[in-house]
């Protein structure tokens, strides 16, 4: 499907009307707290049954576009013995990588952090798409508090995030660009605008200087919103005109696409702003859709259970939840599709 395709093309494929990404890169660490979290015992096949129920959901290459794996998965067979990236390319969904290393504690600077694994990268990026991968992704964290983010820290995650992009297009490759603005603390929504326009505004100059081609690469920013523990919750139609805005502002027309990560919000909230944003009137120069993890997945973990007999219930909550998601990017999502959910 994507052999014969170049980086601008493949960039927006992942971007199709109505199509966005399943975020499946969890660390092993990480899924295997959500797995435990179900009584499900954390296992190389337990995690792989998991992940192939996503992959193998008949019919879901009409609203997921691509799939975001870890280096486990992109290595793993399904239980036909079929490669997981096979699986997903017969789909018609195109496979990608995450390809950073994780957040450190960045010198100097309590509080906040640097993604690191830059080392050795170009020779793992062009080891992925030997295996079939086709894009990649790359997160940075940034942290709103008492004195925080520092320019330190934005110039030294807007390098790193550059960097990585100019390695992937390099190895034929199209970066996902994710700088998250994280929804922990207490700060407003006014807060996480001003902190988002500073981030993608030292981001897109660090592309620049790196020369990596805005027209082959997508951008995954989180949405602009209050802390988790700020007293005054925004409205869905606030967070909509801020991230909106917010963009408009920041992120040149040459990017062929947006894709919003979750960022830890309820899987109905992530649907219904994406759904607000998209309705807004305006100019929307680049395609907007969704990058989401937990809010495709939880859903379908719930129904699953680690249960081979429940696979097709874990099935059925993740088309009807990729099916809401596809509607919101397309600004035709209403409410009353949240009780089509038990409807086989």
């Amino acid at each position: 499907m994507t052999t014969t395709m170049n980086l601008d093309q493949i960039a927006q494929a992942i971007v199709a009307d109505g199509k966005g990404l399943l975020a499946a890169d969890e660390t092993v660490h990480t899924l295997t707290g959500r797995l435990a979290a179900h009584g499900i015992e954390s296992t190389p096949d337990s995690r792989r049954a998991y992940r192939e129920m996503f992959f193998t959901t008949p019919g879901i290459a009409d609203f997921i576009s691509g799939v975001i794996m870890h280096d486990e998965t992109i290595r793993q067979n399904g239980s036909t013995g079929t490669p997981l990236v096979d699986l997903l390319i017969q789909q018609g969904v195109i496979p990608g990588i995450k390809v950073d290393s994780g957040a450190k504690p960045l010198a100097g600077s309590p509080g906040e952090l640097i993604t690191e694994g830059l080392d050795g990268l170009r020779d793992r990026l062009g080891a992925y798409r030997q295996i079939g991968a086709r894009f990649a992704k790359w997160r940075a964290v940034i942290h709103i508090g008492e004195g925080l983010p520092t320019a330190r820290c934005l110039i030294a995650n807007a390098h790193a995030l550059a960097r990585y992009a100019a390695l992937c297009q390099e190895q034929d490759l199209v970066p996902i660009v994710e700088p998250e603005v994280l929804m922990d603390g207490g700060h407003t929504i006014g807060d996480c605008e001003a902190v988002t326009a500073r981030v993608l505004h030292l981001v897109f100059d660090a592309l620049f200087e790196q020369g990596v081609r805005l027209e082959g690469m997508l951008l995954k920013p989180s949405m602009v919103i209050a802390g988790r523990d700020c007293r005054e919750r925004a409205t869905v139609q606030a967070v909509a005109t801020a991230t909106l805005r917010t963009l408009r502002r920041q992120v040149p027309p040459a990017v062929p696409g947006i894709v919003f990560l979750s960022g830890g919000q309820d899987h109905v909230l992530a649907t219904q702003h994406l759904a607000a944003i998209s309705q807004l009137d305006g100019p929307k120069p680049w395609k907007l859709s969704f990058s989401y993890g937990r809010a495709l997945q939880d859903e379908a973990l719930e129904a699953w259970q680690g249960k081979s007999e429940n696979v097709a219930a874990g099935q059925h909550a993740f088309h009807h939840r990729a099916q809401c998601d596809s509607a919101a990017a397309l600004g035709r999502y209403d409410s009353a599709m949240e009780s089509q959910s038990a409807t086989a």
